[in-house]
């Protein structure tokens, strides 16, 4: 993993990760997070609801943002300080999530950067929000 330093940064860069979302990988969540909602680990549970089949933990394909951030731009030292998430399309077994940053602004003085962040199950997207990182420079090294 490269480390991206805050001066190195600047409006527009994009980075992205991909992501086959599966069975197992739901399961894993499930028990690491402790969210065993009946829509994510219960077939039969799930087919009587409006998605009528098991669907990802929205806050799974939230993490493969934080992934995205801290392997990729701006990758090793970064601090994610928050995030704001709006789902608007639930991720079924069996998608490739695209998660997809891109830096808005960066906030001299305080080393932080702003990041639009999304993803994306084909061409259409599932997750929309935005997300303040520290960004070390290398003064603080």
């Amino acid at each position: 993993m490269e480390q991206i330093f805050f001066e190195d940064i600047s409006e527009g860069m994009r980075e992205s990760m991909t992501y086959l979302v599966t069975e197992e990988m739901v399961n894993m969540f499930a028990a690491v997070s402790g969210d065993h909602n009946p829509v994510h680990v219960d077939a039969d549970y799930a087919a009587g609801t409006q998605f009528k089949e098991r669907i990802a933990h929205g806050a799974l394909s939230s993490s493969f943002i934080s992934a995205v951030l801290g392997t990729k731009l701006p990758g090793p030292g970064a601090i994610y300080m928050s995030q704001s998430v709006k789902f608007l399309a639930p991720v079924k077994f069996g998608d490739t999530v695209k998660a997809e940053v891109s830096v808005l602004e960066c906030v001299e003085g305080k080393n932080r950067v702003k990041f639009e962040t999304a993803c994306f199950v084909k061409d259409k997207k599932v997750v929309t929000g935005e997300a303040l990182v520290y960004v070390p420079n290398r003064k603080n090294i």
